[in-house]
C-alpha cells in the first residue's frame, strides 16, 4: 500500500449508524453526526460562564441553537473546568430545573442534562429531559445508574482522571488509549448490571478531563480505537485548552481550532459533536461530508 493510500485510509471510517433508545422511542443516530449545543447555566464555566444564568435567556439561547442545527441541547448547572469545586445539589437544581421546565414545551430537540448528581438527574427527567451526560460515568453518585435505568433514557459515560478539582494535576497514563478503553468496558458492565440497556449507552473519552495536550491529540486522532465497543462516541473539543495551547489563544478565539478538531473527530468516527458554536460547526460538517461523499449534502 502506498503512503497516499495509507493517508486516505486514515480519514475513515466516519460515523456509523446506531439505534438510540430514549424511553419508548427508537432513534437512528448516524451516519450524519448529531450536534449537541452546550448550554451552561453557570456563573463560572471556562468559556461562557454567566451569560445564560437567567432561565429566559438560557431558553432563548437553546432555541437559537436548535434553529442552527443542534439535535441535542446539553444543559449544565455545575462548572467542571479544571480546578472547579463541586456545587451543592440545591444550587444545581435551582440553575437547571427552571430551564428544563421552560424549554421542554418549546422544542422537540433532545434535552440532555450534564450532571453527576442523581437528585438533579431525577428532577430533570421528571420535567421531560431525555438523557443524562455524566462526567463521572456513574461513579460519583451510587444512585445515578438506578435513576437512569428506571427512566429508560440514554447516558453518556465519560472518562475523567480524578475529579474536576484534581484532574489536570500532572495526568499520567502508561497507554492512554488502552486505559480509557478498559475504563469504558468496566463502566459499560456497571451500566448493564444496573439495568441500562445496550442502546442507551454513549461513550465520551473526555477531552481535557485529566489529559495533557499530547493525550488529547492522540485521542482525537485515534478515536476509531473505541468503535469496536459498538457504542456511539461523543466528542467535546469545543474551545478546550489544548486548542488554546496550539493557537496561543483565549477561549473566545478558538473557533477555527475547534472546527478542525470537530472535522477530524467526525472522520475518525464520532457520532455526536458537543460544541458552543452550533451554526459554524454545522456548516463545517456539511462541507466535510460533501467532500467525503463527493456530492452535495443538504443540511
Amino acid at each position: 500500500m502506498s503512503l497516499i493510500e495509507k493517508k486516505n485510509n486514515q480519514a475513515q471510517p466516519q460515523s456509523s449508524k446506531y439505534v438510540l433508545s430514549v424511553r419508548n422511542q427508537k432513534l437512528t443516530l448516524g451516519p450524519e453526526p448529531w450536534i449537541a449545543g452546550i448550554l451552561n447555566v453557570t456563573p463560572d464555566s471556562f468559556s461562557d460562564g454567566g451569560r445564560y444564568l437567567h432561565p429566559e435567556i438560557a431558553v432563548d439561547r437553546a432555541l437559537a441553537m436548535v434553529e442552527q442545527g443542534a439535535r441535542i441541547i446539553d444543559i449544565g448547572g455545575e462548572s467542571t473546568r479544571p480546578g472547579s469545586k463541586e456545587v451543592p445539589v440545591e444550587e444545581e437544581l435551582t440553575r437547571v430545573i427552571p430551564v428544563v421546565k421552560k424549554l421542554r414545551p418549546k422544542t422537540k430537540a433532545l434535552l440532555s442534562v450534564d450532571t453527576r448528581k442523581s437528585q438533579v438527574a431525577r428532577a430533570a427527567l421528571d420535567e421531560g429531559a431525555d438523557l443524562i451526560n455524566d462526567i463521572s460515568a456513574l461513579r460519583h453518585d451510587p444512585e445515578m445508574a438506578r435513576v437512569v435505568a428506571e427512566a429508560k433514557v440514554p447516558v453518556v459515560l465519560m472518562h475523567m482522571l480524578g475529579t474536576p478539582e484534581t484532574m489536570q494535576l500532572n495526568p499520567r497514563y502508561e497507554d492512554v488509549l488502552k486505559e480509557i478503553r478498559d475504563f469504558f468496558i468496566e463502566r459499560m458492565n456497571v451500566a448493564r448490571e444496573a439495568g441500562i440497556s445496550e442502546d442507551r449507552m454513549i461513550l465520551d473519552p473526555g477531552i481535557g478531563f485529566g489529559k495533557t495536550l499530547e493525550h488529547n491529540l492522540k485521542l482525537i486522532n485515534r478515536l476509531d480505537y473505541f468503535l469496536d465497543l459498538g457504542k456511539p462516541v461523543l466528542i467535546g473539543p469545543s474551545r478546550k485548552s489544548f486548542i488554546g495551547l496550539i493557537l496561543e489563544a483565549p477561549p473566545e478565539q478558538r473557533l477555527e481550532g475547534t472546527l478542525a478538531a470537530v472535522i477530524l473527530s467526525w472522520l475518525r468516527g464520532a457520532s455526536i459533536i458537543r460544541v458552543h458554536d452550533v451554526l459554524e460547526t454545522k456548516k463545517a460538517l456539511l462541507v466535510a461530508q460533501s467532500i467525503v461523499k463527493e456530492e452535495r449534502v443538504v443540511g
